[in-house]
């Protein structure tokens, strides 16, 4: 059986796909034909629901219920690993909000965060999550959502920290941050939804005890380029959590949406989120 798979080319998700793509592990018969693309731009395909198995951020999997169920495996969520916004200067909570801000995608969880934290923030644009340092530096928006490596780069550029949105998140309700999930097709059959959970959970445990075995696949990909930061990249979205999300992680994606539901973001029903 051949499935559609989409995720980023960042170095978390190529480091989790490497050995279930190149067949390092058991994949049960399964085949995958892999579809690379920015997060925004996955999240906009499980909108239309042209792929068997994607990425996408947990914002944007409220809009896309209807056509996906999460899997347990492959997520991106943990601690102190939250979206950063960032400027030039350091800014007032009145800056921000009055200022223009340079986004990774309407509706990444980066995006969702934001508005919880700045709700009075209007005047945001989306952009390639890759452009946002150098928008910011250049002066052309006066402060910057960046996700992925970048958290790791933007200092070099002459760019100070604003807020921490994965801090604000865990100060607000002290559990681990909801990034990105893997969310498979509802009319797959169960089997075949609980096999692709198995593989991929096979291919996390195998990239985290041979992680020296994905750098072939990880460096071509990568935004940045330099090894040290590519794998502080992974050590980051890649832990316990991507194996399998546990009572502790579901926990924090009811809560995400428990959240949005309340402020008025989304409107789902719970019971919907998880595989059985």
């Amino acid at each position: 059986m051949k499935l559609t798979l989409g995720f980023s080319p960042c170095p978390n998700d190529t480091f989790l796909f490497d050995a279930l793509v190149h067949g390092k592990v058991d994949t049960e018969g399964l085949e995958f034909s892999v579809v690379l693309g920015d997060v925004e731009a996955l999240n906009q395909r499980a909108f239309k629901g042209d792929l068997d198995i994607t990425k996408l951020s947990y914002h944007a999997y409220a809009y896309a219920l209807r056509d996906y169920v999460l899997l347990d495996a492959g997520s991106a969520l943990g601690r102190n690993c939250g979206p950063l916004l960032i400027a030039k200067k350091w800014m007032t909570n009145e800056e921000v909000e009055s200022g223009s801000i340079a986004i990774p995608g309407k509706y990444t969880t980066a995006n969702f965060l934001l508005s919880l934290a700045y709700p009075n923030a209007k005047q945001k644009e989306a952009v390639l999550f890759s452009e946002i340092e150098q928008l910011v530096a250049m002066g052309k928006k006066t402060s910057g959502l960046i996700i992925h490596e970048s958290r790791f780069t933007y200092a070099e550029k002459g760019l100070v920290k604003v807020q921490d949105l994965g801090e604000f998140w865990e100060n607000e309700t002290g559990l681990p941050i909801p990034l990105g999930g893997i969310v498979i097709r509802r009319t797959l059959d169960r089997s075949t939804q609980q096999k692709v959970n198995r593989v991929l959970a096979r291919s996390v445990r195998y990239a985290r005890q041979f992680p020296e075995q994905t750098l072939d696949y990880v460096r071509p990909h990568a935004q940045e380029m330099d090894a040290k930061v590519m794998m502080q990249h992974i050590n980051l979205y890649v832990n316990d959590f991507t194996e399998d999300l546990g009572k502790d992680g579901r926990q924090a994606v009811r809560q995400l949406f428990k959240l949005a539901k309340e402020r008025g973001v989304v409107d789902i029903a719970e019971e919907q989120l998880f595989m059985d």
